[in-house]
């Protein structure tokens, strides 16, 4: 954590400004903080950012995430995790049926589906997707969110891991 904590402010929102996808204000606002102790306790400040944000701001750093599967522009970490997972291969049988399935979900909920696709594969995704469309708003607002918070804390993990092995060979 020494080198995180050392970063200047405009490198630390560089790393750390896609963990919560295209929400710079939720690093800038942890830059402020540090010096942090550990990864996880950068995650808990980032996390009690995002928890303490407005509805609004939640809202809309929900649908800053790109639809499961979408060939729309994502953040290098979107990317990863999407195509680790299977969704940037799919047959086109498969892609119609998450196309259809995002389409439902984003209408009914007002912003894209999320979940933390580390470890899942296609399979379980769409699984998920399935059920979850049956939730009422609020109780998938707080899963979306909770799932916000895994794929963020993998995704600092990631960064610090990333630095740290960066600093070794320097």
């Amino acid at each position: 954590m020494q080198s995180v904590n050392q970063m200047k402010k405009v490198s630390f929102v560089q790393h750390f400004g896609g963990v919560f996808e295209h929400s710079l204000w939720v690093a800038e606002q942890a830059a402020r903080d540090r010096p942090f102790h550990s990864v996880k306790s950068l995650y808990e400040k980032m996390a009690s950012i995002v928890q303490e944000s407005t509805a609004s701001d939640q809202l809309s750093l929900l649908r800053n995430h790109p639809n499961l599967g979408a060939k729309i522009k994502m953040t290098d970490a979107s990317v990863k995790e999407q195509t680790d997972a299977g969704l940037t291969s799919m047959t086109k049988t498969e892609f119609d049926q998450f196309s259809m399935l995002n389409e439902a979900y984003t209408e009914k909920f007002a912003f894209p589906f999320i979940i933390a696709v580390r470890s899942k594969t296609k399979e379980e995704i769409y699984r998920q997707m399935e059920m979850r469309l049956q939730n009422d708003r609020n109780t998938e607002f707080d899963t979306a969110l909770n799932e916000v918070f895994k794929i963020a804390y993998f995704r600092i993990t990631d960064i610090v891991m990333e630095e740290e092995a960066s600093k070794c060979l320097r």
